[in-house]
């Protein structure tokens, strides 16, 4: 294993640091989180960001939350634990934060309402093959007979064939394809490249 390569599996609580022990470390790893996230974070059109989610972004929300709840009990880290591993991806697929946002209240209520089912219509293809739709909320329902949520899970899954093709440089896109928002973007090399690190 290389020091640049990538840390597998689910967090368990050995992997994380005490309170005080990141009160101290904070400043640094959230800069080094910051940086790992900017190929990670994919705006589709004016109003979504996917967030591709690994085992170091899970690691920073895991310990900002107990920093922010002041938990430090054995039991109240593994809770914290449990919301959050199903959020890293298991080798063959990739795990998005999907975040929709209209600063106006009153617009954000009318474009949810139309915006229903948004999760569903979620996609990535790899060059020259078929897309994957998102698998969205598998925790929890999201959405009720008026709206979506405007943060949603999806996990995508990959064939051995995509993932293998993402891994020798294939060319991914990603989007959204819903009567109320249709975009499609090209990842940069560098976005693909990250999120190739999540295979295998």
């Amino acid at each position: 294993m290389g020091s640049d390569s990538v840390q597998r599996g689910q967090l368990a609580r050995a992997d994380l640091m005490s309170l005080e022990q990141y009160s101290t470390a904070r400043k640094e790893f959230r800069t080094r989180v910051l940086d790992h996230k900017r190929n990670r974070l994919i705006p589709i059109g004016p109003n979504v960001t996917w967030a591709f989610e690994d085992r170091l972004t899970i690691q920073y929300q895991v310990q900002e939350m107990l920093r922010v709840e002041r938990i430090f009990e054995a039991a109240g880290i593994q809770d914290e634990l449990d919301a959050y591993n199903p959020l890293i991806p298991d080798g063959s697929n990739w795990k998005v934060t999907f975040l929709i946002e209209f600063p106006d209240p009153e617009e954000r209520k009318l474009r949810l309402a139309a915006l229903k089912g948004v999760e569903d219509r979620c996609w990535v293809q790899v060059e020259g093959q078929e897309r994957s739709f998102a698998i969205a909320d598998e925790d929890l329902e999201r959405e009720n007979d008026e709206k979506t949520s405007s943060v949603h899970f999806l996990r995508f899954e990959l064939t051995p064939e995509m993932a293998s093709k993402v891994e020798s440089g294939a060319a991914v896109t990603v989007g959204i394809d819903h009567p109320s928002y249709r975009y499609e973007v090209k990842l940069s090399q560098p976005q693909r490249d990250s999120l190739a690190k999540d295979l295998g």
